[in-house]
């Protein structure tokens, strides 16, 4: 359920895509040292992730969630239990985010697939001896209801106590300068919040008011993040980013957030610091809400 401390204003920096290259890795390991992030999501079947859980134990206060992958990545499951999360037989999961969800809202996806992948990636990362604080998805596919339901469950089947919260509020995208299309995504996809609020007093999870910077992904700079934080409300809220180094590694793999990483790196590092030190919000880790 949310968190109910809501008379001071405090804030989750998370940074997903943790084991996509070693260069996203050390951004965010050195992220967590300078104190402009505790927590991020770490993908279970990531290239990078042998260094990922080196630097876990490296970086102490980092916390760490699993981000699970239902598109564009490869299953942990065993292929045979998730097929209708493939394409092909060889454990490549859907690389079409509008393909996935049209087969998903067509019943075409049985939520005992998606609970089974969940906690084969969620089981990964405890097997490598990382305390998971929280589970959050790829692409916020689980915005949509037959998602959400089995992350759930998947997520109280391995003991994690902790969700995000998927929906960016108003607030927030009226804040964010970025691409008109992905705010009426956003708007339009907030319909489903009222589910995911059933679904989650059901389940007695926790999770925060609502997610920051969900708008903003691939123009999440220095001014979009002073002007999304300078205007953000009492609360606890999450703000989701992903940064890291533009190098070589990240050139061979697929994402759509290059130049963006760095710039994102940068504008954490430039104003989350000074900001915590100051007093304007509270910066905490999943396992604190």
């Amino acid at each position: 359920m949310p968190s109910d401390k809501t008379a001071q204003r405090r804030l989750i920096v998370n940074a997903d895509d943790f084991a996509l290259t070693e260069g996203v890795n050390r951004a965010i390991g050195e992220l967590s040292e300078a104190g402009a992030l505790r927590s991020c999501t770490l993908m279970a079947a990531g290239a990078a992730f042998k260094d990922a859980v080196r630097t876990t134990k490296e970086y102490k206060n980092l916390r760490v969630g699993c981000h699970v992958v239902l598109v564009d990545g490869n299953c942990v499951a065993p292929a045979e239990t998730v097929r209708a999360l493939l394409d092909g037989d060889q454990g490549q999961l859907r690389s079409s985010l509008p393909k996935f969800i049209a087969d998903l809202q067509r019943g075409k996806i049985p939520e005992e697939q998606i609970e089974a992948e969940a906690v084969a990636q969620i089981r990964r990362l405890q097997d490598a001896g990382v305390t998971v604080t929280h589970v959050d998805t790829h692409k916020h596919t689980h915005l949509f209801p037959r998602v959400a339901r089995p992350l759930m469950r998947a997520a109280m089947q391995c003991g994690v106590s902790a969700i995000r919260n998927p929906f960016e509020q108003a607030w927030s995208a009226r804040l964010t300068r970025g691409p008109l299309l992905r705010k009426l995504e956003v708007t339009a996809l907030r319909n489903f919040s009222s589910t995911f609020e059933k679904l989650l007093r059901a389940s007695g999870l926790k999770t925060t008011a609502g997610s920051i910077g969900v708008s903003a992904t691939g123009t999440l700079d220095a001014e979009n993040l002073a002007r999304l934080l300078e205007g953000m409300p009492e609360g606890t809220w999450e703000l989701v980013c992903h940064p890291g180094y533009n190098d070589a590694a990240l050139a061979a793999v697929r994402t759509r957030l290059r130049d963006q990483r760095d710039a994102e790196r940068n504008a954490l590092l430039g104003y989350i610091p000074a900001a915590v030190r100051e007093g304007r919000f509270e910066l905490i880790g999943y396992d604190e809400i």
